[in-house]
C-alpha cells in the first residue's frame, strides 16, 4: 500500500522517527511496515486518540510516560500525567495572562448578571466568588471533577483488560510491554495497571486541556465542574467566541455572564442536584461490562513490542462496551437532567437579558447550537466516559420551563427544584406544552383515588371515626370512671360494707 501523500506522509515520517527513538531502527521500520500493510493512518490514529499530531509534542508526552512508568503506581488514571498533559496542551494553544482590566470587566459583568437575574428567578444569588480565569486556572479548578467522572470508567476498563490478559499470560510475554518505554515491568496485572493509568492519563489530560481552550466558564458542559458556589469566565475564550459575531464584545460577555450566574444560582440552591448528576455518571460506570469476545480479539491483536496496540485496546477503539439495562436507565436520567438544567438556565437567562441586550435572541441560538454540536474534547470524553455531555432535549426542556412559568409564574416554576421527585420526567418532555395540564390531571386523579379509598374504609368501619364509641366503651369498663353508687369495691358506700 502506498503512503498517503502530503500531510499524512509527513505524519508517517514523524511517527517513524518517534518509533525509531523509542524502539530502535529495525523495530521501528517493522512497526511502520505493519501499520501501512494494515491500512492504518498514523495521523487519523492520533486524532482518534485525542493525541497531538505534532511528533515533538507526542514525543514529549511519551517521555513523561516513561518517567511515570519508571516511578511505578497502579491507579486507574495517572492524574499527575493528566495534569501535566493538560497544561502542555494549554501552553501549546496559548494562554494569555488575565489583565487587571479583563478581571474588572468580568467581575462587573457577573455582578450585573446577578442583578438582572433577580427579576427572572426566585432563586437568589449563589454567594460565591466572581472571578476571571485563565485557561490554566480552568484546568486547575475543574480537574477534580473530571477525576470523579473518568476514574470509575477507567477502573472498569483496565480491570477487564487485565483479567483477560492474565488469562493469556502463557501466550504473551507481558513484561515486554514496558520495553518500548525502557521500563522494567513486573506482573501481568502491574503491566496493565501502570500502562493503562498512563494511557488514560494522557487522554484525559488532552481532553481537559482542549476544553480549557473552549469553555466560557465553569458551566459549559451542564455539569457542576466546581464544587462551591463560585462562578467565573475565561476572557480569552469569550473574546474568541465574540470574533465574527454581529453583537459587540461587551454584550456577548454580559450574555455569557448571565448564563454562568444562573448555573451557579441553580446548583447553590438545589443541594441534591450536583450529587444527582455526578452520581448518575458514577452509577453508569459501575455497571460497565465488557464484550468478552471483542476483548479477546483485542488481546490477540496486542503486540507486546508495540505500545500503539495497547493504546488502542485501552481507549476502547478495538472493543465495545455493552450497555446493561441499568446503564440505559442511567443514560436516560442523565440526558433528562442535563436537558432540564440547560433548559431552565436558557429560559431564565432569556428573561433576564430581554430588556437589556439587543442581540439576546441570536446569541441564545448561537449558544444553543454550540452546545448541541459539541467539540473534539467532548467527543473524546464520550469515548473515555461513555457518555455525551450534551443536553439532547434542550429545546423541549426550555419550552416546558417557559410554559410552566407563563401559566403558573416563576415561583411555581422554580419550586419544582425543591425535590427530585417533583422534576419533569423523560416522558413529560415528550409533550412540554402539555406539562401543566398533565400534572393537573394527575393531581385530580390522585384526589379521586384518595376519596374513593377513604369511602371504602368508612363503609368497612375502618378509620375515619370520631372516637366517640371508644369513649363510651371506656366509660363502661374503666373502673376509674364508675359512679359511687355502683357496686364496685373501691367506690362502694362504707355503710353498706359494714352491714
Amino acid at each position: 500500500m502506498s503512503e498517503v501523500p502530503g500531510r499524512h506522509g509527513d505524519a508517517n515520517e514523524g511517527w517513524e522517527a518517534l518509533l525509531r527513538s523509542m524502539m530502535g531502527p529495525e523495530a521501528a521500520e517493522e512497526a511502520m511496515r505493519a501499520m501501512r500493510e494494515s491500512g492504518l493512518d498514523p495521523d487519523a490514529m492520533a486524532r482518534a486518540a485525542g493525541l497531538p499530531q505534532d511528533p515533538a509534542q507526542l514525543a514529549m508526552m511519551l517521555a513523561q510516560m516513561q518517567q511515570v512508568l519508571a516511578a511505578g503506581g497502579d491507579a486507574p488514571v495517572n492524574w499527575s500525567l493528566a495534569h501535566d498533559v493538560a497544561h502542555q496542551v494549554v501552553r501549546a494553544a496559548g494562554d494569555p495572562t488575565v489583565s487587571a482590566a479583563q478581571s474588572a470587566e468580568v467581575t462587573s459583568a457577573l455582578q450585573v448578571a446577578d442583578l438582572w437575574l433577580d427579576a427572572a428567578t426566585e432563586l437568589g444569588p449563589s454567594g460565591g466568588f466572581k472571578r476571571a480565569w485563565s485557561r490554566t486556572d480552568w484546568v486547575e479548578q475543574t480537574l477534580p471533577t473530571w477525576k470523579r467522572l473518568a476514574e470509575p470508567v477507567a477502573s472498569s476498563v483496565v480491570a477487564a483488560l487485565e483479567s483477560t490478559l492474565t488469562d493469556r499470560a502463557g501466550e504473551l510475554e507481558l513484561s515486554e510491554l514496558g520495553q518500548p518505554f525502557g521500563v522494567e515491568m513486573g506482573s501481568a496485572g502491574g503491566v496493565i495497571r501502570q500502562l493503562g493509568g498512563a494511557v488514560f492519563g494522557m487522554q484525559v489530560g488532552q481532553a481537559v486541556g482542549t476544553l480549557a481552550g473552549e469553555a466560557f466558564g465553569a458551566s459549559d458542559t451542564g455539569l457542576p465542574l466546581v464544587e462551591g458556589p463560585d462562578c467565573a469566565l475565561v476572557p480569552a475564550n469569550v473574546a474568541a467566541f465574540s470574533e465574527g459575531l454581529d453583537a459587540p464584545p461587551e454584550e456577548v460577555r454580559l450574555f455569557l455572564a448571565v448564563r454562568e450566574v444562573a448555573h451557579a444560582r441553580l446548583f447553590a440552591h438545589v443541594p441534591w442536584l450536583r450529587s444527582h448528576l455526578l452520581g448518575t455518571v458514577e452509577a453508569y460506570a459501575r455497571e460497565i461490562t465488557i464484550d468478552t469476545e471483542a476483548m479477546e480479539e483485542a488481546v490477540r491483536s496486542i503486540d507486546p513490542s508495540d505500545p500503539e496496540s495497547l493504546r488502542e485496546a485501552l481507549s476502547g477503539g478495538v472493543f465495545a462496551l455493552e450497555q446493561s439495562p441499568a446503564q440505559k436507565a442511567a443514560l436516560v436520567r442523565l440526558e433528562t437532567a442535563l436537558a432540564l438544567v440547560e433548559g431552565w438556565v436558557e429560559e431564565v437567562s432569556a428573561q433576564a437579558v430581554a430588556a437589556h441586550l439587543p442581540h439576546a435572541v441570536p446569541l441564545r441560538e448561537m449558544v444553543r447550537r454550540r452546545r448541541a454540536a459539541g467539540g473534539p474534547a467532548e467527543q473524546t470524553f464520550a469515548t473515555l466516559v461513555g457518555l455525551e455531555l450534551r443536553p439532547r432535549r434542550l429545546r423541549e426542556a426550555a419550552t416546558l420551563w417557559e410554559s410552566l412559568g407563563r401559566q403558573r409564574g416563576p415561583e411555581a416554576r422554580d419550586a419544582l427544584w425543591s425535590h427530585p421527585d417533583l422534576m419533569p420526567s423523560a416522558e413529560e418532555l415528550d409533550d412540554p406544552q402539555g406539562f401543566v395540564s398533565g400534572r393537573d390531571a394527575a393531581a385530580v386523579a390522585d384526589e379521586e383515588v384518595d376519596a374513593a379509598l377513604a369511602s371504602l374504609l368508612d363503609d368497612a368501619g375502618i378509620g375515619g371515626t370520631d372516637g366517640s364509641d371508644e369513649t363510651d366503651e371506656t366509660d363502661e369498663t374503666d373502673g376509674g370512671n364508675v359512679t359511687p353508687d355502683e357496686p364496685d369495691g373501691g367506690n362502694a358506700n362504707p355503710d353498706d360494707a359494714r352491714g
